[in-house]
């Protein structure tokens, strides 16, 4: 290999001082930099030569071989930085053991990146995007050959991109292994070779060498193969000081005298009954139930290997071993509950061990007791004969060893039963506690195996000393570095050289020991041990003695390999490894416990040759291929296997790189992955700032018309349902005409104790000129500002100085964006032909008073000089007299008769407030008593307050309706139940009214009455109803192309826009669940059709790129639905009308100048302190991510409602969804099933289209809907499996339709349980037995059928409600109800409304609300919750169950439920419902009716209105799963069980968390509060029942709210249990 700058300065040549003193540097300049070594002078002289040529280092196991390669890769890592090219190194390592072990030893010695792969990280699944990846940010792979050779075959790498490749243990490259195969295929083929160097003990493989002819040409192959050539140390002497042999002994031991033929004939005639009773069973299996038959005889095959362990234990061990391998046998029994063929199988096993453990026991003259117990009497059991004198002999051996607790030792046995069995009896002899014992197995699939973690745990402790004895089979041979190992003992012999030398260097320490243990007088033995140290010596002399300068390299024979190459990559598949290619393209097929998708095959012989046909499973690309013809049958199936790779990859079942395409959203017209920041999108917790969307109908240019405009009119009129109470009409003046649906609309208004019903309307069109303009807008201006914001201003906050708004330029307060006219309209009598007309003399009134107040309002200066007062004629008397003998009132502006001035219209001149007029107090003035001692009258009041000198005091004062905040009036929440108080957000306010008292003359009169008052507080709620009307249909339009071309209302647009965040009495959550239903159906029949030959996991696939949140969520922002969406309650008080200056301004501060906020991953966020759905003034928000997937899924829902599956494929497409429900697809799918063949009787398929009350047209889609993938050895080549897919989203369609049209007013969470309770597997598949449906399902399972006939058994003998306890449905029943589904959907050309009239009789009766059951935990959780009571978790795995335990602490009583099942969800769920039972015999049971939705955390922020008075009355109820019992404390007054708290946050709210954590953790009832107002301040008395102690009562300080007051009596319990001593505050 030529590296860059090897012709002339070759820097690959530089001195070895050079690389370690240019490592020094580094190390000194970073404190972190690789450890340094300094190399051995043995060490140098190989890598010399490594650096010359390609070598393989044939040295000592310890010698430090690895530290070479170290060398090796510094030097050419560094010169391959330093030349800028991208090459890797990779170090191979044949055992995952051994790749954990290089890989740090070359991360701790080198400075560059380096990282390791083995199988358990999952590389076998990675996509080239990810090795590529791994490529960039590495320099050094350390990994097993294997993935190696998979990454080169896939084409993920080539050989021309490594420049080192290190093997370690390379002696192993010989037949097929991956050693070999990477360098024949790959390597020896490649233009460009990367340099190589291996390394190895022992350079043979085979178990020796019978001459040195035979080892030369052993080695030569090796070296032919490596391309490298052999070298070894000639001077051992420095080798011996850093890594000394170890000094090898024979321990003999004496053979085995203790008779046991009598046992054996006994164990051998209790294997032999039981094996019968296997054989019998197998014959009684049907010959087409072959799941059952391979079960039955991989159970006879266990018995037999229990058997066998049981005697080698018996004649190599002894009886006492014998029986503890009984015990490991019976400890791994399996335990089978799901048929009977299977728990007959199990017990059989069962009985057969049980039954020699009676033998055994028998077997022991002087009882069993003496010798199976820790402690027993060991010389006497050695005199017995109980202990075999092998076994005796390494006793004696570790006896020798003393005391010494230093000792590491080494103990290589041929299998795992020895390895696990002699480390028990060891634990039993008590003369040997004093050594820590323990075993390895390694990675295998035997039952007795350890699994890899605990393994690497155990090697970990023996490398550290605690554990002392170790006894492994051959898995720590090669390679594993344990320095400090004193002693190594074959308990039984190597069988091969290599396997000598590799374990003899494990004894690393100095004047350790090897020690073989042979049999006195076995020649076997000593013939067997003399020919490896004969082939040792052979091996060692061949290596030292060959001249590599003479020595020829033999070139590496290539044999001509069969093999297929994808042109695209470069990606490979050769005939031998297209047998592993085709398995693992059947293990992603879908599957189920009844069947596995497994390939076929199925010889024949043509005389001189064989031919082999493959078999796929039914659901894979293509089902049968018949290969060439071959001399072998195994070459035979090695290249139709090959061909059957080929087809695979032309049908696209394989990708490229020649893996099974996992169908990844690749088919652009599906979708194409998410653009930018993408993480979590969809989900609820990012956080999104979106802007919104301007209304376009609100927008007008009619303000800039000099001559006048044109407008649309839209009358608002109201009618309260008391009928006293008179409201004025409005007309609403915009530019744009509405749809009609917007502009003709009714709604109810709540007000406190009484409701008013808004009438909208389209009156045509009216022109106003251009003063009629500039009085409208100075109407607005005046009655907007003055009702919802302020007319006198401060002209700087920190003076008193106030100005008038309207006296100066108010152009700022209207936009074009948003410009409308609202206008109080006349009363008009019946005789009056006009609908309508505005009240002009009002508005011109209004208009005077403007102008009055521009000149003489009050600002604060001082009283205004008699001028002002010039139409008061009369200034002696208090008041004058009108000609009707009524009283004069002298105003501001005027003087009123007293009969004229009710309900009348004011402004006070001296504040700029609005109120009306509610009556004279008549026995009143300025000079009566002021209502506190700091003034002693009005008239001294407004003097001093406001420096204001009366004119006329003695006029009685006037009762005045003050105004108020405009309320959200949208939403009953009196009728909720709601106390009427007013929150931040604007709710109702229940409260008395105030009134102000004031003199006349500081009003000014507007010619307006209170019923136009009343009507504009109406306008806040009305105007936000219709604002979010218009922005409906504005999308509506967008989404059609022009108005109302599909009949959809905006009203159900607006539903699908609004979030429950909203407060209103709708949300989009119902239309939610439907769409959903909705666009799983059309995306799922549409990929049925389109792909016909991709199987059920491929389309669920697709399906799911298409439907998932993240997706929904990039079509819903690429269409700007973010901006429609209404994610906010309505907050009156900040709503701002043209004309109108806001009072509460809330500035933006998000850095973004636009409307819209653009898609950055600096405008996400996780940040929980984040408010959501608060606007800013330019109408950013932040809005959860998945709000916006939810809207995308309610607005699909809407378009069905509306205009049925068109409409809402309609709106998919809009949203770029390319769908089609083509008709000449249903057909070539109609046509397909045609050609099945059909399986059962003819008469079969008539008697199941009777009981389902449909014929089919194409009885092949029957066929297949009813066949299981385990009917593959029928030759089918179909199953239900597509139709399953298809039917699936059928009947989750039609039922949610169903429950959506029928329960029109239900809750949307009892909605979605009702869903839950009715889509799913177990209800199909009681609809399945209830109809005899289950007599038809066509298999092959015998584990399916037992498990069908215990479930139908069950249902036929029990009621509904037992249902729980019994068996759980096959999923077989309720996928085959599916497909049938999807059949006769086919079958109708997509009718859907023909399948819901064949499967609703068949569903009935369908769950209604007050049948629902929910599952046990979901209902204890919510008792639970409803009660106040807190449940703890315990969960223990066991083997193949879990054990799950649920506590529930009642006053006094601790309830616990138990239950054990495979897996925890299901464990749990019985437990649950033994604990519902106990709570329900005392009383306590769950109640469905009375469960309400509620809003999750992530949901409500402070301000939402939806909290309501239940949830201030108490703490909140905690209904997450408590899953660390560790955590917990039982109910106990000892000092030790004091539970510690967090210190106590003291913000609004901190208090009652603080409360909340401590009865969660302690598992005490939530407390109760009960909160009282008194001259307008809340006190709250809290009280806590304590298990085993009693009630604690205390009442807070009076707050001036009802949360304080909470908080207040929470933060005195907290603080009266520290002070009982019952919790400590301030823990960590």
């Amino acid at each position: 290999m030529h590296l860059p700058g090897e012709e002339g300065h070759n820097p690959l040549k530089r001195s070895f001082s050079d690389i370690t003193d240019g490592h020094g540097a580094a190390a000194a300049a970073d404190q972190e930099g690789p450890k340094r070594f300094s190399p051995r002078r043995y060490q140098t002289q190989v890598y010399e030569v490594a650096r010359r040529r390609n070598t393989i280092a044939v040295m000592e196991t310890g010698t430090g071989k690895t530290m070479i390669a170290v060398m090796l890769i510094d030097e050419i890592g560094e010169a391959i930085k330093s030349s800028g090219d991208i090459k890797l190194i990779i170090f191979l390592a044949p055992t995952v053991h051994l790749v954990h072990q290089q890989f740090g030893v070359i991360k701790e010695h080198t400075s560059f990146e380096v990282e390791e792969y083995y199988g358990a990280k999952g590389v076998d699944a990675w996509a080239k995007e990810h090795w590529e990846k791994e490529f960039k940010n590495h320099d050094i792979l350390v990994m097993t050959p294997q993935i190696l050779l998979d990454a080169l075959r896939k084409a993920f790498l080539t050989m021309e991109a490594v420049c080192l490749l290190i093997m370690d243990e390379c002696h192993r490259a010989t037949g097929n292994h991956p050693y070999t195969k990477i360098m024949k295929e790959f390597y020896h083929r490649s233009s460009m070779k990367p340099k190589v160097f291996g390394m190895t003990a022992s350079p043979v493989i085979r178990k020796g060498v019978s001459s040195t002819m035979d080892c030369e040409d052993q080695i030569s192959e090796l070296e032919s193969i490596l391309d490298s050539q052999v070298y070894t140390v000639e001077d051992k002497t420095e080798i011996e000081v850093y890594a000394p042999t170890a000094k090898e002994t024979r321990r003999f031991y004496n053979p085995t005298w203790f008779s046991s033929l009598d046992l054996k004939e006994k164990i051998k005639a209790s294997w032999s009954k039981n094996d019968a009773s296997f054989l019998k069973l197998q014959e009684s299996i049907q010959s087409n139930f072959k799941d059952l038959d391979d079960k039955v005889k991989t159970l006879r095959r266990r018995l037999y290997n229990d058997y066998e362990k049981i005697l080698y234990c018996l004649d190599n061990l002894g009886l006492i071993c014998a029986y503890e391998a009984v015990k490991v046998c019976l400890e791994n029994v399996p335990t089978s509950e799901e048929c009977e063929v299977y728990r007959e199988s199990s017990i059989r096993c069962r009985y057969f061990l049980e039954e020699v453990v009676g033998i055994i026991k028998h077997s022991f003259l002087n009882g069993v007791e003496n010798f199976l117990d820790v402690g027993f009497d060991y010389l006497k059991a050695v005199d017995l004969g109980y202990i075999s004198p092998k076994l005796n002999e390494l006793v004696q051996l570790f006896h020798s060893f003393g005391v010494s607790r230093d000792l590491l030792c080494l103990i290589f046995v041929d299998r795992i039963i020895t390895a696990k069995v002699i480390e028990r009896f060891m634990r039993k002899v008590t003369s040997l506690s004093h050594f820590k014992i323990s075993y390895l197995t390694g990675s295998t699939t035997s039952v007795d195996a350890l699994t890899p973690k605990i393994q690497k745990e155990t090697l970990k402790l023996f490398s550290s000393g605690e554990v002392n004895l170790l006894f492994s089979t051959d898995v720590v041979e090669e390679g594993i570095h344990v320095p400090n190992c004193s002693c190594v003992i074959r308990f039984d012999l190597p069988k091969t050289v290599r396997s000598y030398v590799q374990s003899r260097g494990r004894a690393r320490q100095d004047n350790s020991q090897f020690i073989i243990m042979l049999e006195r007088g076995n020649e076997q033995q000593r013939d067997q041990l003399y020919e490896i140290i004969k082939s040792e010596g052979l091996m060692t002399n061949t290596a030292l003695n060959r001249d590599p300068e003479e020595s020829v390299l033999k070139p590496c024979t290539l044999d001509e390999i069969s093999e297929y190459i994808v042109v695209a990559t470069g990606a490979s598949v050769t005939a031998d490894s297209s047998v592993r290619l085709i398995h693992k393209y059947c293990d992603t097929l879908p599957r189920d416990k009844y069947f596995i998708p497994r390939p076929a095959f199925q010889f024949s012989y043509l005389g001189d040759s064989y031919e082999c046909k493959i078999t796929l499973p039914p659901n894979a690309a293509f089902q049968t291929l018949v290969g060439p013809a071959c001399k072998n049958s195994a070459l035979s199936k090695q290249v139709v296997c090959l061909e059957a790779c080929k087809k695979l990859h032309q049908l696209g079942a394989l990708n490229d790189h020649l893996l099974p395409s996992t169908d990844k959203p690749l088919e652009k017209d599906i979708i194409t992955e998410s653009k930018g920041p993408a993480s979590g999108a969809g989900t609820t917790k990012r956080k999104e700032l979106h802007g919104t969307t301007s209304i376009r109908a609100l927008s007008g240019t009619w303000a800039e018309k000099l001559d006048g405009a044109v407008f649309y009119a839209y009358k608002f009129d109201f009618s309260c349902d008391i009928v006293t109470e008179l409201y004025s009409g409005l007309i609403l003046l915009i530019e744009t005409e509405l749809a009609k649906d917007v502009g003709n609309i009714g709604l109810e208004l709540y007000l406190v104790s009484k409701k008013v019903k808004a009438s909208v309307s389209s009156c045509g069109q009216v022109r106003l000129d251009r003063e009629q303009m500039a009085k409208a807008k100075l109407f607005q201006k005046f009655f907007f500002n003055g009702l919802f914001g302020k007319l006198f201003h401060r002209i700087n906050p920190a003076e008193k100085q106030r100005e008038f708004l309207l006296k100066k330029e108010t152009r700022k307060l209207w936009r074009q964006s948003y410009m409308y006219l609202v206008l109080p309209l006349e009363t008009l009598n019946d005789s009056n032909n006009e609908s309508w007309k505005i009240n002009w003399g009002g508005i011109n009134s209004c208009v005077s008073v403007v102008e009055f107040l521009k000149q003489n309002a009050l600002l604060g200066a001082q009283h205004c000089n008699g001028d002002a007062r010039r139409s008061s004629q009369n200034r002696t008397g208090p008041s004058g007299t009108g000609c009707n003998g009524s009283q004069i009132f002298h105003f501001a502006n005027s003087s009123v008769d007293e009969n004229s001035f009710k309900d009348m219209v004011v402004v006070a001149i001296h504040t700029g407030k609005i109120y009306s007029v509610f009556e004279v107090l008549s026995d009143t003035s300025a000079e009566s008593p002021f209502d506190t001692s700091e003034f002693n009258n009005y008239a001294e009041y407004f003097n001093k307050k406001y420096g204001i000198l009366l004119m006329y005091p003695g006029q009685p004062l006037l009762r005045l309706k003050q105004n108020h905040n405009p309320h959200n009036l949208l939403v009953n929440f009196n009728g909720e139940g709601g106390s009427g108080k007013t929150s931040e957000s604007g709710l109702v306010n229940g409260k008395e009214r105030m009134y102000a008292h004031m003199p006349p003359e500081l009003l000014v009169c507007t010619g307006v009455r209170r019923e136009v008052l009343k009507s504009f507080y109406l306008i806040p709620s009305l105007i936000h109803r219709l604002e979010s009307l218009m922005l409906a249909s504005q999308l509506r339009e967008e989404i059609s192309g022009h108005p109302s071309s599909l009949q959809i209302s905006s009203s159900l647009i607006l539903e699908a826009l609004t979030s429950l965040r909203c407060s209103e009495d709708f949300s989009m959550e119902r239309l939610e669940l439907l769409g959903d239903s909705v666009l799983k159906y059309t995306v799922g029949c549409h990929l049925f059709l389109k792909y016909p030959i991709k199987h059920d996991g491929q389309l669920s696939s697709l399906r799911q790129s298409v439907i998932c949140n993240a997706n929904l969520h990039r079509l819903g922002i690429d269409r700007n639905l973010q901006g429609y969406v209404r994610d906010g309650a309505f907050d009156p008080r900040r709503w701002v009308g043209p004309g109108q200056l806001s009072i509460r301004p809330v500035p933006c501060e998000c850095g973004v100048d636009t409307l819209e906020v653009p898609v950055d991953s600096k405008f996400q966020t996780r940040d929980l302190g984040i408010v959501v759905g608060k606007c800013c003034d330019m109408g950013h928000r932040w809005m959860g991510s998945k709000t916006i997937s939810d809207c995308v899924e309610a607005l699909i829902g809407a378009y069905y409602v509306a205009g049925g599956l068109s409409a809402a494929v309609h709106f998919m497409k809009w949203l770029k969804i390319d769908l089609e429900l083509e008709p000449s697809l249903v057909s070539e799918a109609i046509a397909t099933a045609s050609l099945h063949s059909c399986n059962p009787m003819v008469e079969d398929i008539g008697i199941l289209e009777s009981k389902l009350r449909y014929v089919f047209s194409t009885k092949g889609l029957l066929q297949e809907a009813i066949t299981h993938a385990s009917e593959q050895d029928s030759k089918l080549g179909y199953s239900y499996e597509r139709l399953e897919y298809l039917g699936d989203c059928v009947l989750d369609l039609l039922i949610t339709r169903y429950l959506y049209q029928s329960h029109k007013d239900m809750d949307p969470g009892e909605l979605t349980d009702l869903r839950a309770a009715s889509v799913n597997n177990e209800n199909f598949a009681q609809a399945a037995v209830r109809h005899n449906l289950q007599q038809h399902l066509q298999h092959c399972s015998g584990l399916l059928q037992s498990q069908i006939t215990e479930y139908a058994k069950f249902l036929s003998e029990s009621d509904i409600g037992s249902k729980l306890q019994g068996p759980k449905g096959p999923k077989a029943l309720g996928d085959m109800l599916e497909s049938i589904a999807g059949a006769i959907l086919i079958d109708t050309k997509l009718n859907l409304d023909e399948v819901w009239r064949v499967y609703k009789p068949l569903l009935s009766p369908i769950v209604t609300p007050d049948k629902l059951e929910l599952p046990p935990l979901r209902e204890l959780i919510e008792l639970c919750g409803s009660l106040g009571y807190f449940y703890k978790e315990k969960i223990v795995k066991k083997d193949e169950t879990v054990d799950a335990e649920l506590s529930v602490q009642l006053k006094d009583v601790l309830l616990i439920g138990k239950g054990i099942d495979r897996s925890k969800k299901a464990a749990k769920g019985e437990a649950a419902h033994r604990l519902l039972k106990e709570l329900e015999k005392r009383g306590i049971a769950y109640s469905g009716s009375a469960r309400k939705r509620k809003l999750g955390a992530e949901q409500v922020d402070d301000t939402s209105p939806t909290k309501q008075k239940k949830t201030e009355m108490q703490l909140p109820v905690d209904t997450t799963e408590l899953s660390s019992p560790a955590t917990f404390r039982k109910t106990s007054s000892t000092k030790n069980d004091i539970p510690v708290i967090k210190p106590i946050n003291m913000k609004k709210g901190g208090p009652r968390v603080s409360l909340f954590e401590l009865c969660k953790q302690q598992q005490w009832q939530m407390p109760t509060f009960k909160p009282t107002e008194k001259d307008f301040s809340f006190t709250s008395t809290i009280t806590l029942y304590i298990p085993n102690l009693g009630n604690i009562e205390c009442t807070g300080d009076p707050r001036s709210d009802k949360k304080s007051s909470l908080d207040s009596a929470a933060l005195l319990m907290l603080y009266d249990l520290e002070r009982q001593g019952r919790i400590i505050i301030g823990g960590c």
